[in-house]
């Protein structure tokens, strides 16, 4: 697999590919047919990166980890390290999907609310009629400590033998789990994409477009779920931009 160039934002390594690299990258690692996984970092996961010892192992483990976020290309363009594009997870989904049916790949939906999973796979065999999802699951609340519950989630991937498993349970629950058994399930390649499941459910609606190019999905968001995302937004966001602030005179002192 060829090596992509990697820059550093707030001690974290990041891969600067273009989406179509991405893509090619992850064709090729599902036609190895060994189990690995991939991260998309954000602020949210960087923030968490400065203190969470667990969180870094799952990092450092990662067969990928592509940008999810303008702000991180805001802050690779500031470090003099520019990126070549945001990759989030809500995006890469529809080119997983157009993948899988130019090359027959499986996928399996784990996570995002009650019926969003279901309802996200029959939208996507409107749009995609040759898709294989062949499988979906939304597991209840607080299962992850429910090794009953886990083994049971477990049995049905390994049934279904998917080469792709989405996985939208939150960060950094999604990402944690994955780490957790993506071993024993021993899917090609095991993917946290968040909240994407209800966008493509139509359970939640995403930002207009002209908000997503400029950077301002965020306030979209905030105004969707202001109880929830206050704190990411309002405070996650001044701490990371402080960090990278602090990245930048350590740079120039040097």
């Amino acid at each position: 697999m060829p090596l992509t160039k990697k820059i550093h934002i707030c001690k974290t390594e990041i891969d600067n590919i273009s989406m179509s690299e991405a893509i090619a990258q992850i064709n090729h690692v599902i036609q190895r047919k060994k189990p690995c996984y991939m991260v998309t970092p954000n602020v949210v996961h960087l923030i968490r990166l400065q203190g969470d010892k667990h969180f870094q192992e799952i990092y450092k483990n990662a067969i990928f980890r592509i940008a999810d976020g303008l702000p991180l290309l805001w802050a690779a363009r500031f470090l003099g390290t520019p990126l070549k594009e945001k990759i989030s997870g809500s995006d890469l989904f529809p080119r997983l999907c157009e993948l899988a049916v130019q090359k027959g790949y499986k996928l399996f939906f784990l996570g995002g609310n009650p019926g969003d999973a279901e309802k996200a796979k029959t939208n996507l065999m409107n749009k995609y009629p040759q898709i294989e999802v062949v499988g979906t699951y939304s597991p209840p609340y607080g299962f992850e400590k429910d090794e009953s519950e886990n083994k049971k989630i477990i049995s049905i991937i390994k049934e279904s033998k998917p080469d792709i498993l989405l996985v939208g349970l939150g960060a950094p629950k999604q990402e944690k789990w994955i780490y957790r058994y993506y071993r024993e399930i021993a899917v090609p390649l095991s993917i946290g994409i968040g909240i994407t499941f209800s966008f493509m459910a139509g359970t939640i609606k995403r930002a207009p477009l002209w908000m997503q190019k400029s950077g301002l999905e965020w306030f979209w968001r905030l105004m969707m779920e202001p109880g929830r995302l206050w704190k990411r937004y309002l405070i996650d966001d001044m701490k990371f931009f402080w960090l990278v602030y602090k990245q930048k005179m350590g740079q120039e002192k040097k």
